[in-house]
């Protein structure tokens, strides 16, 4: 298995040429950030990623997590790889100056986290998820509580999870049934909650849950949910950890994957009731966990790369190194010299590429959602971060299993054999597509919320913008091979776009029916334009002698590659979506 290094130089070619990061950083009114920063705190980052998370990674795998009298025990050498990662401002790197945090852009933010998740993406399972309650308290909770906690998990002090799955209501969240009646100045919660990742542990004093409940007399159904921030330990008089709060975990999940990350059943008022404190509005919980799903559904699309990432790598390495052909004179060479090697090498390297661009285009709108000077425009940004959004969770993590499984069948046999490393990746990412809203979720969420919703104007939005693309192809001649396959991709998009526009009033089940394959299209079109744009920054940097240009040149073949390898498949998906809801939906459940 190859040691783990993360690829700093093509991420800083996206930051750099396709994304032009100084002037964004400019436009954001970020005077002190710039790509020499970034380029400082991404190597940083990957020293860390490298020689600390990534050995800590088979550990996990191999030694899991425990319940003891104590709570969760996590892996051995976990604890202080934590404390090292927080102690050196991992945690705060994006997040509010006013409460520690270095507010540095989102875009930088997620280039950094890749990092992480590459490395081990057990363990960076714990500051994702502290990070997205850090969003939610900086838009919903009350200053008393912002004051209180932020600091402390902005600094990785304490750590947040995010409480919703009930035993009885999966994704369903209207079934929520856990309880919250009020008390003085606090409420007192009880009720169960599943599959809540790092839900306990020992790295940090204190874990603040943020929960889903019910007060009463609160309407039935997803609008009489209320969010609550519980903590572990109650905080003392000087904010420190105090009494122990009435929730524990009790079991534990024996999963496919990410053994070294707890999933934890977590029990609320076994004994009278744990203390919570109101976060945002009652009956407006929904709309605040949002602001942390959101940004957690975003994470999980990057946990998508990072780990196909991770698969290539190993199988980029066990291709040059494994000697399998032989020469007429008996000397041997490596499968990486055998065609269909590599192409299954290239389909990765392709597949990686456009989704760390892609990941890293949306990350910048997000960028540009927060600091536009005016609300008119801020709407705008913000409307294509919503359309980005279920296409980076489910397009990426799709992709993942192809990518994770392709370097499997790269090792062949030694693949299916866990000491050579290569099936963990293959066993971790298969939680992505589920976790944070399944994959069939998301694609409910673009058609509905994002297509249907507004007529399909921000789609419309968005095709315009590749259709600019497209015609910047035309005037470049290293990039015109790549003009009829995304265009041909935009017009796959564009007809199953208004045939689902045409034929969604009158078949009900047309949205459903054609939801997963319409978000796929959508997300080998998007990872299209995102290579096109790479290649037209490649281009343009080998016309200004900028860069080296054995890479920029391997940049150009790789967005050929994935033109003439990858888009092609919107024309099929396309044909998916055109046969409309029949076939999906004419069986009598018994036929099944």
């Amino acid at each position: 298995m190859a040691n783990y290094m993360h690829p700093n130089r093509d991420t800083e070619f996206v930051l750099n040429e396709v994304l032009c990061f100084d002037r964004l950083c400019a436009d954001l009114g970020l005077a002190d950030v710039n790509g020499e920063l970034a380029s400082a705190v991404l190597d940083e980052a990957s020293k860390l990623g490298s020689t600390v998370l990534a050995p800590l990674n088979a550990v996990g795998d191999r030694k899991g997590v425990c319940l003891t009298d104590a709570g969760v025990q996590e892996p051995p050498g976990f604890a202080d790889a934590y404390r090292l990662f927080s102690e050196s401002g991992w945690c705060s790197l994006t997040a509010p100056e006013a409460f520690g945090g270095q507010a540095l852009p989102n875009v930088l933010g997620t280039a950094v986290s890749e990092v992480w998740h590459a490395a081990n993406m057990a363990f960076a399972l714990c500051p994702l998820l502290t990070q997205g309650a850090v969003e939610a308290l900086v838009h919903h909770a009350s200053p008393a509580i912002q004051g209180l906690y932020l600091p402390r998990l902005i600094s990785g002090e304490w750590t947040g999870t995010m409480n919703l799955t009930e035993p009885d209501a999966g994704s369903d969240l209207a079934a929520v049934r856990a309880r919250a009646v009020p008390e003085g100045d606090h409420y007192r919660i009880s009720g169960q909650k599943i599959f809540i990742s790092w839900g306990d542990h020992q790295m940090a004093p204190n874990v603040i849950h943020l929960v889903l409940a019910r007060l009463p007399g609160a309407p039935a159904g997803v609008k009489g949910l209320s969010l609550f921030l519980v903590p572990k330990y109650l905080p003392d008089a000087a904010g420190e950890p105090g009494e122990g709060n009435d929730v524990r975990c009790v079991s534990l999940e024996h999963k496919l994957g990410i053994h070294g990350s707890p999933t934890c059943t977590m029990s609320f008022g076994d004994e009278g009731g744990a203390i919570g404190y109101l976060v945002g509005e009652p009956h407006s919980g929904l709309a605040c966990m949002f602001t942390m799903m959101n940004h957690a559904r975003q994470a999980v699309g990057l946990q998508g790369l990072a780990i196909a990432e991770r698969a290539w790598q190993d199988a980029r390495a066990y291709a040059r190194e494994r000697q399998q052909g032989t020469h007429r004179d008996g000397g041997r060479y490596p499968i990486i010299r055998f065609p269909d090697v590599r192409r299954m090498l290239m389909q990765m390297k392709a597949s990686t590429e456009a989704m760390r661009a892609l990941a890293l285009i949306a990350a910048a709108e997000s960028d540009r959602a927060d600091h536009s000077p005016s609300e008119p425009s801020a709407c705008v940004h913000q409307g294509r971060v919503e359309m980005y959004t279920p296409i980076i969770k489910g397009w990426l993590t799709e992709l993942a299993q192809e990518v994770t499984s392709l370097a499997v069948q790269v090792h062949g046999g030694m693949g299916y054999v866990e000491e050579t490393g290569v099936a963990r990746h293959f066993r971790d990412a298969r939680i992505l597509p589920i976790y944070e809203g399944t994959n069939g979720i998301q694609a409910m969420d673009l058609i509905g919320r994002k297509i249907l919703a507004n007529g399909g104007a921000l789609l419309a939005g968005l095709l315009e913008d590749i259709e600019t693309t497209l015609g910047q192809l035309h005037e470049d001649s290293r990039c015109t091979v790549l003009s009829a396959p995304l265009g041909g991709a935009l017009d796959d998009a564009r007809q199953a776009c208004q045939y689902l526009l045409n034929g969604a009033t009158d078949d009900p089940a047309l949205p459903g029916s054609v939801a997963f394959n319409m978000m796929m299209l959508l997300g080998y079109l998007c990872g299209g334009w995102a290579m096109a744009r790479s290649a037209l920054a490649a281009s343009s940097a080998l016309d200004a002698y900028r860069g080296d240009p054995v890479f920029l040149e391997a940049k150009l073949v790789t967005a050929r590659f994935y033109a003439e390898q990858l888009l092609p498949r919107t024309r099929t998906l396309l044909v998916c979506v055109l046969a409309g809801s029949y076939s999906t939906m004419a069986l009598d459940d018994t036929q099944f």
